[in-house]
């Protein structure tokens, strides 16, 4: 058997052991070249000895490739579970997810009852061209059957270079036949944010953040002045939903911190040495108004939407309200390396303004709100209403009840509807009680 070279692989492993050292932070190659240049890799050469004999004597052939990799995933795997190197595939993906941009068809889909269906068409996306609508069932990309096709199979099938064609196969509730859509693909941009009026006369805005991508600050910043638009005035009360968001961008969560506070710190990053520590702070520049604001979270809040939570809580500017967060409190650079692949790598820790540091605790919530409501026990006490022949109300229609029904039934999201009730009881409180020093700048 011809054995094969291993000179260049020798190589190979040096270069990639010097830049795995780099982004790991060793800043002592040079007292190690006093020791002797091959020392710190000496480890190297069992490598070189493994990869030979499995190249040359494996059963089968074997990508050489794939062995690089593999050998690179082992030495990321005994790191922490944030750090990670992502093949290209993988790493073109997390650009398209923190961009918030791909090119394709623009669809949210999910499997429903094994069916993929659209669970809505991305705004200005070729799916909302073509009329696609929620509910709507694809039975076909480009003539494959999607019953039993992956949902990530699925998705990339529909994605693809813009201005090429991608033909679905569409059934709809009232359809007596599905019908073939052609839709030309194009530049797709996600939507981080959205905004919902929650209670006109009152003033009160929803915003929801998925995700911290490129741009999220704007979508806040775009939302907040939507609502007031269609307000006709200043809010007087804001829900900020960051329930269910993974993080992303770390100066995305700056920025949206910084819509809110008008000095101080939000968050402090701290890596190994000394000379590793950033501080961000607030600008009084463009701070949105002292209104009320209740931050929604629970266990899918996670890295950036915890520094936000962690900073408006710190700083004592909203009420935190639901579950506590998922506990990451870790901060990761990405490198891209030359092949396409990336490097995600964990290299510091961040702390909130009181150098609270959540991981592993998460941010506790100021008020605990579970996800469903409470079960409603029925109180046995008889109330006026219950008595025979009592004196009725000459408000209440005849046959109603004679209260409202209890909160949070129905099906609703009861986090949600607390935090609607507690911005309602702040206007009561607001309203009856005299202004002092703290409620006056709050009143219009």
């Amino acid at each position: 058997m011809t054995r094969r070279p291993v000179l260049s692989r020798l190589a190979l492993v040096g270069a990639l052991a010097v830049a795995f050292l780099a982004g790991l932070g060793v800043e002592h190659v040079a007292s190690a070249s006093r020791r002797g240049a091959a020392a710190p890799y000496r480890p190297l050469d069992v490598f070189a000895e493994v990869l030979e004999k499995v190249e040359n004597d494996y059963v089968e052939d074997v990508n050489e490739q794939e062995l690089v990799y593999g050998a690179i995933d082992g030495v990321i795997g005994r790191l922490d579970p944030h750090s990670a190197f992502m093949r290209p595939d993988v790493y073109r993906q997390l650009r398209e997810d923190t961009t918030g941009e791909f090119d394709g068809l623009g669809l949210e889909v999910a499997l429903a009852n094994g069916a993929l269906t659209v669970v809505a068409p991305l705004a200005d996306s070729p799916g909302e061209r073509a009329g696609l609508h929620p509910g709507d069932r694809i039975l076909a990309i480009d003539g494959a059957p999607t019953k039993d096709m992956a949902l990530a199979e699925a998705i990339r099938r529909m994605k693809g270079p813009a201005g090429t064609r991608a033909v679905l196969e569409v059934m709809r509730d009232g359809f007596t036949a599905p019908q073939a859509l052609t839709l030309v693909r194009d530049r797709v941009r996600t939507q981080s944010v959205e905004l919902k009026i929650l209670d006109p006369e009152r003033r009160y805005a929803y915003v929801r953040v998925k995700a911290f991508q490129e741009r999220t600050d704007r979508g806040v910043k775009k939302a907040l002045d939507d609502a007031r638009a269609r307000l006709g005035g200043e809010l007087r009360g804001l829900v900020l939903d960051l329930r269910n968001d993974p993080g992303g961008l770390l100066d995305q969560a700056v920025r949206v911190a910084d819509l809110f506070l008008a000095s101080g710190i939000i968050v402090t990053t701290e890596g190994r040495t000394r000379r590793d520590v950033q501080v961000e702070k607030a600008r009084e520049k463009d701070t949105e108004p002292p209104y009320p604001v209740i931050v929604l979270v629970n266990k899918g809040t996670a890295s950036a939407s915890e520094i936000v939570a962690g900073a408006l809580q710190d700083h004592g500017r909203a009420v935190i309200m639901g579950t506590r967060t998922f506990g990451k409190g870790s901060v990761q650079t990405i490198v891209e390396l030359e092949d396409g692949s990336g490097l995600k790598l964990t290299v510091a820790r961040y702390f909130t303004p009181k150098h609270r540091s959540i991981q592993e605790r998460g941010i506790t919530p100021d008020v605990v709100v579970g996800e469903a409501a409470p079960a409603v026990v029925a109180d046995a006490t008889p109330g006026e209403s219950d008595l025979k022949g009592h004196l009725r109300n000459e408000s209440t229609p005849a046959g109603a009840p004679a209260g409202p029904g209890p909160a949070g039934t129905g099906g609703e999201d009861h986090p949600l509807h607390t935090a609607l009730d507690y911005l309602r009881a702040v206007d009561i409180l607001k309203a009856s009680s005299p202004p002092s020093p703290g409620m006056a700048a709050m009143r219009e």
